[in-house]
């Protein structure tokens, strides 16, 4: 019989690309001129002039304030009480007791920077933005998290940003921190080409590797603490979206190595690789008059450091004969909502996802329903219902937990400078 195992991986979580073009665009002066004088100037005009209208080199600051007030009906990993994370809720009974919580937070507030400037290479546009949503070691603290640290010329870019793999236009019309389990959500270091831009478009990137695994029932082997992870080769990541009337639809694809090695060479070699594969369909589709239909299908093999709420990406296989291998872990999610406007102040969102793969956190599920108010222009207002779920591999443990969350949010935004470019 075979077992599959996981620990929860590491992903970072939310905002969005600078996307800025050239505005196209000549003008061209004729003037009849009896003088000298008047033939000179009209040269000098008519040559300043012939040259492409550009779009204003500029600076933003911006950012928002943001506060959760949350009450938790039941339990959740203290150090990640303010997102509703299934793979978080308790594997056993009162792992995390007493039942009912309130929390207040502000690990959410932004602050970015971001420029334009035209360049005779195409535009250049940088972005750097962080939050203070602690994760990984810093899980459950008020600290500095790098969300985005990006620069782009012409059809290049490099730096963290957004995963190609990624269509953040799927994250649901709320103010929730961590978003749905089973969406790929990623902000990933890279190197990446840009073919086509706008609308509609094709972007092939360079990413940084990783992933985790989980050695399960063996993990107490002494032979397996010599066996050390290797990432000699960067994930191939791309995507390609095509934008139509009524939305537009995307697919994303990703390949990526997992390997290890192991430094013990006195016994049996442990070492050994997988290849990662996964594919990413997506799709916003607009209906009656303002609302929206987002939706997102994917499917693959260990990549689930690309996957939100998904655990490992190498699990162990008992061979029998007290033989075991890796393997890359399989992993399922579908992610779809609706985003409907009441009017001008008022928006809501019903939403629903699942992720889910064989292990100890096989299943989690997520639902939400929230009312946003908008009262004056950067002033949002949220009350949010949430309901995460979780269920266990084998033992047949299930466990949910109902939240009610409220939001403050407070935008800012100041352009620092405007200056026109022009060809002498």
């Amino acid at each position: 019989m075979l077992k599959y195992f996981r620990r929860p991986g590491k992903v970072s979580g939310i905002s969005s690309l600078l996307k800025l073009t050239l505005l196209p665009g000549a003008v061209l002066v004729c003037i009849m001129a009896a003088a000298q004088s008047q033939s000179a100037d009209s040269i000098k005009i008519k040559k300043a002039t012939d040259q492409p209208a550009q779009k204003p080199s500029n600076m933003e600051v911006y950012g928002f304030i943001l506060t959760d007030v949350i009450y938790d009906f039941k339990q959740m990993d203290p150090k990640w009480f303010d997102v509703p994370r299934p793979s978080k809720l308790p594997a056993y009974k009162d792992q995390f007791a007493p039942d009912g919580q309130v929390y207040f937070c502000g690990r959410q507030t932004r602050f970015g920077v971001k420029s334009y400037i035209s360049t005779p290479l195409g535009p250049l546009t940088t972005l750097f933005e962080f939050d203070l949503f602690g994760s990984g070691v810093d899980a459950g603290q008020t600290t500095f998290h790098l969300c985005h640290a990006y620069g782009e010329l012409g059809k290049f870019g490099v730096g963290q940003t957004w995963s190609p793999f990624v269509d953040i236009d799927v994250f649901p019309n709320d103010l929730e921190y961590w978003g749905p389990n089973g969406m790929a959500n990623i902000r990933n270091p890279q190197i990446r080409y840009m073919p086509i831009q706008g609308d509609s478009k094709l972007t092939i990137a360079l990413e940084k590797p990783g992933g985790t695994a989980d050695d399960g029932i063996y993990a107490d082997m002494i032979e397996l603490k010599h066996v050390k992870p290797q990432f000699s080769l960067p994930d191939l990541t791309a995507e390609y979206r095509r934008s139509m009337p009524w939305g537009y639809v995307e697919l994303a694809g990703i390949l990526n190595q997992l390997k290890w090695k192991d430094l013990d060479t006195t016994g049996v070699n442990y070492s050994g690789k997988q290849t990662g594969w996964g594919l990413n369909l997506s799709s916003r589709i607009k209906v009656f008059t303002q609302d929206i239909i987002h939706l997102q299908l994917l499917y693959g093999k260990g990549i689930e450091n690309y996957v939100r709420d998904a655990p490992a990406n190498i699990g162990i296989k008992n061979t029998g004969t007290n033989s075991i291998e890796g393997v890359a872990l399989p992993i399922t999610g579908f992610v779809g909502f609706f985003d409907h406007y009441w009017n001008n102040k008022f928006s809501s969102t019903i939403d629903n996802s699942n992720g889910q793969a064989p292990d100890a956190f096989k299943t989690g599920e997520y639902a939400i329903t929230d009312l946003i108010y908008t009262p004056v222009k950067n002033v949002i207002l949220e009350i949010e219902l949430q309901y995460p779920d979780r269920k266990n591999f084998s033992d047949g443990w299930t466990a949910t937990d109902p939240r009610i969350q409220f939001s403050f949010r407070f935008n800012f935004s100041k352009k620092l400078y405007y200056e026109t470019n022009t060809t002498q």
